[in-house]
């Protein structure tokens, strides 16, 4: 697993999150106050789409009316161990 992170904005908080669902690889965010400290993290599994995610957007958009600021970190699956799985079938 990769782990990156982002500054950001509350009002752009769910369209990025949205953004980094949608690329996939994404196994994990967490998002943390300016200060540091977690707020919120929302494990996401392979195939997770549509309504499943809804509850997870709603707590999103609630997190990003209370904040004006905070951090996102993501945690990926890292693309070797993609391919591997993929060489392998």
């Amino acid at each position: 697993m990769t782990k990156e992170s982002f500054s950001i904005n509350g009002e752009q908080l769910l369209k990025r999150i949205k953004e980094l669902i949608a690329e996939g690889n994404v196994r994990k965010i967490t998002i943390s106050d300016k200060f540091g400290k977690e707020i919120a993290s929302f494990p996401l599994t392979v195939g997770v789409v549509g309504a499943l995610l809804l509850p997870v957007f709603a707590a999103i958009g609630a997190i990003a009316a209370l904040v004006t600021e905070c951090t996102i970190t993501v945690e990926r699956e890292e693309e070797h161990v993609k391919e591997e799985a993929t060489n392998e079938q």
